[in-house]
């Protein structure tokens, strides 16, 4: 190990062990040692084991279910670490809890989303690593360093591997505020687009209709988060009743509320795909599909680290298959 190697330490706290282990393995940085502990009246006590002075140190926690003692977990942390004289605090949020309230949407609504980006930095931290920010403009409420990494190239290496490419898929936003995501793997798979879309602003789920064509084609639905499910196993029924062939399902953050599981598995999806960033102990659907995200964060962590553009890590490197 250099000295540039030991300017760095990787910790995690308790959200997502099994994902840190992974960026670790990835990285060939071994996890620090912390322990955290509640008190009776829930008061979170943490104590960083070894020295962390003059080190840049990177802190791995999704803020997910339960979302509020993940996030004091990892405020308490940063602050325990601008306290021991570490060089940097850089914040691994594989997932951003509160980024779904990201605006105004109707009179007197809090934008929490900039509420917890300003604690964040107020904390202490010193950048932000983070993955498919539910709104890219919560990348704009942090006055640090804030690197927002793409998904959707992992999944279009997925699907082009699983030979869902071309004129015979077609992608589909479930709802109008994800055109884009479907836009972009759309690209990707060279493939063409459809929007399902709502009368009454996506309020009546019961007069959903498909724009584009999907009949006898294989479709794959693409949302950022994976909650009741309910939004997947809508769109599935009208695509099918629009003619569809098979219907795949793809989500960068799987929370997997209680309820999800039966709902999707009633659906009628043949696979659904999401990434490691959330760790849930409540049940998954039968036809679940883990895709790791440790490579692409470690590789992040260590182009921070030494000082290397993030940028290359945004879009997929066909050379790559």
């Amino acid at each position: 190990m250099t000295d540039k190697d030991k300017a760095i330490k990787l910790f995690s706290l308790n959200s997502n062990l099994e994902l840190a282990q992974k960026i670790s393995t990835t990285s060939g940085i071994p996890l620090g040692k912390i322990s955290s502990k509640q008190f009776s009246d829930g008061e979170i006590q943490i104590n960083i084991e070894e020295s962390v002075r003059g080190f840049d140190i990177f802190i791995i926690q999704s803020t997910s279910y339960p979302v509020n003692t993940y996030l004091w977990e990892l405020l308490i942390m940063i602050d325990a670490c601008k306290r021991a004289s570490a060089n940097s605090v850089n914040v691994v949020m594989p997932y951003y809890g509160y980024a779904r309230q990201d605006r105004t949407a109707s009179p007197r609504e809090p934008i929490t989303a900039k509420l917890v980006a300003n604690m964040l930095t107020k904390a202490g931290a010193d950048r932000i690593l983070t993955l498919d920010l539910h709104a890219v403009q919560v990348q704009g409420f942090f006055d640090i360093p804030a690197d927002n990494l793409f998904t959707v190239p992992l999944f279009a290496e997925y699907y082009q591997e699983k030979g869902l490419v071309g004129d015979d898929v077609v992608v589909v936003a479930p709802k109008n505020s994800g055109i884009k995501r479907a836009r972009s793997l759309a690209e990707y798979l060279e493939s063409p687009l459809a929007i399902v879309d709502y009368a009454n602003d996506d309020q009546n789920r019961e007069n959903g209709y498909i724009i584009g064509d999907v009949k006898n084609k294989n479709v794959i639905l693409i949302d950022d988060i994976l909650n009741t499910g309910k939004t997947f196993s809508n769109a599935s029924v009208i695509a099918k009743n629009a003619g569809a062939k098979e219907i795949f399902a793809v989500a960068s953050h799987g929370l997997f509320t209680p309820g999800a599981a039966n709902r999707l598995n009633a659906s009628g999806i043949s696979e659904v795909l999401v990434t490691d960033s959330v760790k849930t102990e409540t049940p998954k659907p039968e036809m679940i599909k883990y895709l790791s995200a440790a490579p692409l964060l470690a590789h992040a962590i260590i182009r921070i680290h030494e000082n290397k553009p993030v940028s290359p890590l945004f879009q997929y490197n066909k050379s790559a298959d």
